[in-house]
This record gives structure tokens, C-alpha cells and sequence, in this order.
């Protein structure tokens, strides 16, 4: 079998990653139950911990540019856990954007390439991730 790109303590990070990502989402599809939300935020910090590294991890939620959006994030959990989970999600959620608003233009370009509908989902991602913002301004 060819080696991967990925060894396999990432690998098991994507898993977790993508665990958290099912049960964010299943929380929110049970009507924002807080058990759901708080697992999704463990696996997602558990994965991307296991898929970047500690110390990658720790030095990009402590960047000065991304301290709104990892207070936003912790704030979020905090809410969640503190049984206030769907103004705890949309805390969250503005925490996640701010944090990961950058690559958001990165899966854009790769949507793009979806026939159809990819043209659409990628202009939305673009203004969702701000990238809409810095072509706006020179007009």
C-alpha cells in the first residue's frame, strides 16, 4: 500500500475532527441539546490538537489577530455548558468564523470546480469568509 500524506496520529485527528463536526451538527438538528454540543466542541479541539500538533495548535488560538475569535469560540463553550446552548452555538459560531474566516477562501476555490451549483456555494463562501471584502473596498 502507498505511503499517505498524512501519518497516522492525523489520521485519527481527522476522525475526531469529523466526529465533532456530526455531533455539532446533530446537536443542532435536536433542537441545540447541549450533550450533542459540548461533545462536538470536544472532539473538534481534540482532533485538530491530534491533526496540527500541541504546540501549532496552542500558538494559532493565541495569535493576536485571532484573540476575538478564540474568545468568542472559549465564550461559546462556556454558554453551551452553562445550559444557555443556542446563544452558547451562535457565540460559537461567530468565534469559528473569525477563527477559521481565512481558510474558508481556500474551500472556495475548491468548490469552484463543482459543476453547477459550485460557482454559487463559492461566492457565498468567499463573502462569509471575507475574502468578498478586500475587492469591494478598491470600487
Amino acid at each position: 500500500m502507498p505511503t499517505m500524506w498524512l501519518s497516522d496520529t492525523q489520521k485519527i485527528g481527522v476522525a475526531f475532527c469529523s466526529g465533532g463536526g456530526l455531533f455539532l451538527m446533530g446537536g443542532v438538528m435536536m433542537f441545540f441539546d447541549r450533550a450533542m454540543l459540548a461533545m462536538g466542541n470536544i472532539l473538534f479541539l481534540i482532533g485538530l490538537t491530534l491533526l496540527i500538533g500541541t504546540q501549532k495548535t496552542l500558538s494559532f488560538f493565541a495569535r493576536r489577530q485571532k484573540w476575538k475569535g478564540t474568545l468568542a469560540f472559549a465564550a461559546g463553550i462556556t454558554l453551551i455548558l452553562a445550559r444557555w446552548a443556542f446563544i452558547g452555538f451562535i457565540v460559537e459560531l461567530y468565534g469559528i468564523l473569525v477563527l477559521f474566516g481565512d481558510f474558508l477562501g481556500t474551500v472556495a476555490g475548491f468548490v469552484r470546480g463543482v459543476p453547477v451549483i459550485g460557482p454559487h456555494v463559492a461566492r457565498g463562501l468567499e463573502v462569509l469568509g471575507g475574502v468578498g471584502r478586500e475587492s469591494s473596498s478598491a470600487v
